[in-house]
């Protein structure tokens, strides 16, 4: 039997010509005229699943777009381990800002451009061909693997927690792999242990009937934008902490040992800021930079707008305005009760003469798992052989409301094994993968499937 640093070096071609084939199929799951490209990127994944080896391969049905599941459960007495990922992707605007076409696959100097390189179909593929490379290799799996990849994790998973709740059974699994988040640096691998979780509201505005003339009424109306600003600003006190009552509640405290994880990671503050061009980092007083990120809540305005929008001036009091507004999660925090919170803090604090109201939307609990189960800290481990340094553990500033999902219905530890690098834009033009990880993430995944069948 070959090395497997062998065998994937001696199939290198063949792989990434079959990644290319999937990435360009447009699978946008927010988009409805993309719903064929949808179902033909899950055919494709079932039958590349049915291609590596693994069985019982089927597309299920959801109310949404399908899920694609697999298995492989001939390994009596060992783990079951559930994969987990998704095929579709997110719409590609700005198209003008793509260097080459982002459903036209493209390596440039060891990076491969499209969308849904590193989010998540390379990340996908990279578990599929480990897993095609034992059963080859050595005729089975270490331990019994099934596969559970969704089409709508870029829409908020609409359909996969009651797709969960429905087939617990046939999921059932003693861990959750998971590869949809990122090294810290390049060489530098590390375990999400922590996700933060994630509520959306939509926030109108009103005041008069209809627009105004600003000569005739402007300095004795009200102003849906000055409103609208004037309300948005309490949101926040100087100091960049949350100003709204019962915000924090369930928020932990950090101690000084997670204070000390977190330093460990190193992360060059300075450096972050001017790769950004950014005269200065802002945030909650009191936190570093990666503590703010992985460990504490926030509240953002995503979107705020109203009034005139055209060339020039049109000399008008608008008579409505409108923002989108996002909060991070953490720890034991309810995205119902931030959500209350926050309603009545804008009807409390709205202006005179002007109405508020509020459309809550998303709703996602944050995600934890203790770094010494056995799972992660093999994860680590191998990690350690193929990239030549131990995994750090890592708490997220993203949200995979999922998670959180998989650990509480399937009660099963989720391992969260990422190959991708922050600078890959994913959600953005040129996304890209560099080709470096997707060399060394074959060889990690098979590495950790290999240990995890010693437990």
């Amino acid at each position: 039997m070959m090395s497997y640093t062998e065998y994937f070096a001696s199939r290198r071609d063949e792989h990434l010509n079959e990644l290319t084939e999937w990435l360009k199929i447009p699978s946008i799951s927010a988009l409805s005229e993309h719903k064929d490209d949808i179902l033909a990127a899950a055919q494709w994944l079932a039958d590349t699943l049915g291609k590596a080896g693994l069985e019982h391969v089927e597309i299920h049905p959801t109310g949404g777009h399908p899920a694609v599941y697999a298995d492989y459960l001939h390994a009596p007495g060992k783990p079951t381990l559930l994969l987990y990922g998704h095929y579709d992707v997110q719409p590609v605007d700005p198209l003008n800002l793509w260097t080459t076409p982002p459903f036209e696959p493209n390596i440039r100097d060891g990076k491969l451009y499209a969308r849904g390189a590193t989010d998540d179909k390379g990340q996908v593929f990279i578990h599929i061909k480990a897993i095609e490379a034992i059963l080859k290799q050595e005729g089975s799996l270490p331990v019994n693997l099934k596969v559970c990849i969704e089409g709508e994790e870029e829409i908020g998973s609409v359909h996969l927690t009651s797709f969960l709740e429905q087939h617990q059974d046939l999921l059932a699994a003693d861990a959750v792999l998971v590869s949809d988040t990122s090294l810290l640096e390049r060489g530098r691998p590390a375990i999400c242990t922590g996700l933060r979780g994630l509520c959306s509201l939509e926030v109108d505005v009103t005041t008069a009937s209809t627009d105004l003339h600003s000569g005739t009424y402007g300095g004795a109306v009200p102003n849906a934008l000055h409103a609208l600003v004037a309300l948005l600003t309490s949101l926040h006190d100087d100091k960049g902490r949350v100003a709204v009552d019962g915000f924090y509640e369930g928020v932990p405290e950090l101690s000084s040992l997670m204070r000390e994880e977190f330093a460990k990671q190193g992360i060059d503050e300075d450096k972050i800021r001017e790769g950004l061009g950014l005269s200065a980092l802002y945030g909650e007083e009191g936190y570093t930079f990666v503590e703010r990120v992985g460990a504490r809540p926030t509240l953002e305005l995503n979107g705020v707008y109203g009034g005139f929008q055209g060339e020039g001036t049109k000399t008008v009091i608008p008579k409505i305005a409108h923002a989108k507004i996002t909060c991070r999660l953490v720890g034991d925090q309810n995205p119902q009760h931030v959500l209350d919170a926050i309603e009545a803090h804008l009807i409390s604090h709205i202006q005179p003469g002007a109405e508020v109201h509020v459309r809550q939307m998303e709703k996602a609990f944050a995600f934890n798992i203790d770094p010494s189960n056995p799972f992660l800290q093999l994860a680590a481990d191998a990690y350690g052989k193929v990239y030549g340094t131990r995994a750090l553990f890592t708490k997220d500033g993203g949200s995979i409301p999922v998670m959180e999902s998989f650990s509480r219905i399937l009660k099963a530890p989720v391992v969260l094994m990422g190959f991708g690098l922050d600078d890959e834009n994913l959600h953005a033009p040129d996304e890209h993968f560099n080709l470096e990880n997707f060399d060394k993430g074959l060889l990690t995944i098979v590495e950790f499937l290999k240990s995890a069948g010693t437990l």
